[in-house]
């Protein structure tokens, strides 16, 4: 019961942070009628007040254990009614306040539930050691498949209003069957110690993880208008997506088993080295070339699975041996892939904009070239930095 608790909750929580950083983006420019440079700067807006907001909710979490249940009911009720106000209804003031109100509203409740269930690793495995905390992870991603398949498909099948509304349910009833997860309780562990945390290599792990979800960021931000405009095969993001998706969830029992057998650097680098492949490839792409771009969704999904499976495993597994409380923790590691999508659109939404971009709209080439070299060449730098910080990991930071 407590692994389909774990998946069903997991698969809640990716069906509700997919559209933040794919469908937000072009649903805020062409519903809402916002340029890109608005939706950059509310973005990076938002994510200033995770910069307090995420260690303070980690904070919370560990300061009052006994209430991680109310905590968690609070965080559903505000993701299920964020969502129905973004996606379903119209807005009761102008664009841009309700959208500032809307996304701290979705963004405070996604990061206490993400912090909530990613700092219940250790309590949902049986004991500290690589096996089980992988265990956990794999239950954990498989649940996360699910949830991003169905966030990739229902916008294009039944529109933006249905979406909003069917998120709403998922969550809703996700939070029902995780209640017991909330009950779990591990051993007595000491308050988030600055020193200890550093020693222990998890300063390490957390630069890794905002470095390395910086190439992920940029390219779900800019994804749909590669897919629509750069590549002009309209109508087919949906499918792309579950592609790349289902490649990284069914991935997840091999990088698992690999895990399990290699060191977990050596497996990381492998997968980054698939990863840059991906982007080299993206970035020479032609106008309707459907079958490759298909064909490094899949490729680019089974690289993702690693990181999606390895990252967080191994931060649990360093607060554990470390005997650090994971509340805070985990939210500084949820700040840090927050940051790294709004650093992402901080960035590239302005870029993108001077170069004349307009989605729907024809495109100069200069502008489709701006948007392919955001979309594959600066990612591919970012990743290869990324494989330098895997190759210079502490030992004690790996699994044990």
């Amino acid at each position: 019961m407590a692994n389909a608790s774990v998946s069903l909750y997991a698969m809640a929580l990716a069906a509700a942070g997919l559209p933040l950083y794919i469908h937000l983006p072009r649903y805020a420019e062409v519903e809402l009628g916002l340029s890109l440079s608005v939706v950059g700067a509310v973005l990076i807006g938002v994510r200033i007040l995770d910069f307090v907001q995420d260690p303070a909710l980690g904070w919370m979490v560990d300061r009052w254990p006994r209430l991680r249940s109310r905590f968690a009911w609070g965080a559903t009720i505000g993701l299920g009614l964020g969502f129905l106000a973004l996606f379903s209804a119209p807005p009761l003031v102008d664009s841009v306040t309700w959208l500032v109100l809307v996304l701290v509203l979705v963004f405070t409740s996604y990061s206490l539930a993400a912090i909530l269930f990613y700092s219940q690793t250790r309590a949902l495995a049986e004991s500290d050691s690589a096996e089980d905390l992988v265990k956990v992870g794999t239950w954990r991603e498989i649940g996360t498949l699910g949830g991003i398949v169905v966030a990739a498909v229902l916008p294009s099948l039944f529109g933006y209003t249905v979406f909003g509304f069917v998120l709403m349910v998922i969550v809703l009833v996700a939070g029902v069957a995780a209640a017991p997860i909330w009950r779990l309780q591990t051993e007595r562990q000491a308050k988030l110690n600055w020193s200890r945390f550093a020693a222990s290599g998890g300063m390490w792990l957390l630069g890794l993880a905002l470095v390395n979800s910086l190439p992920v960021a940029i390219t779900s931000t800019l994804f749909l208008f590669f897919v629509e405009d750069a590549l002009q095969l309209s109508g087919m993001s949906g499918l792309y997506l579950i592609l790349f998706f289902v490649a990284a969830g069914t991935s997840i029992a091999l990088w698992s088993m690999l895990a399990r057998r290699f060191e977990a650097r050596n497996v990381l680098v492998g997968a980054m080295t698939l990863a840059i492949f991906c982007f080299v490839w993206a970035a020479y792409l032609p106008a309707g070339a459907s079958l490759s771009f298909a064909m490094i969704c899949v490729a680019s999904g089974l690289a993702a699975g690693a990181d999606i499976l390895l990252l967080p495993v191994l931060f649990s597994g360093v607060l554990a041996r470390a005997g650090l409380q994971a509340g805070q923790a985990f939210g500084l590691w949820a700040f840090a892939n927050k940051m790294a999508l709004a650093l992402a659109a901080a960035l590239v939404l302005p870029i993108l904009d001077a170069s004349g971009f307009r989605s729907d709209q024809g495109n100069s080439p200069e502008a489709i070239e701006t948007l392919t070299i955001l979309y594959a060449v600066v990612p591919l730098g970012l990743k290869a930095l990324a494989i330098g910080l895997v190759l210079l990991l502490p030992r004690k930071a790996l699994l044990q």
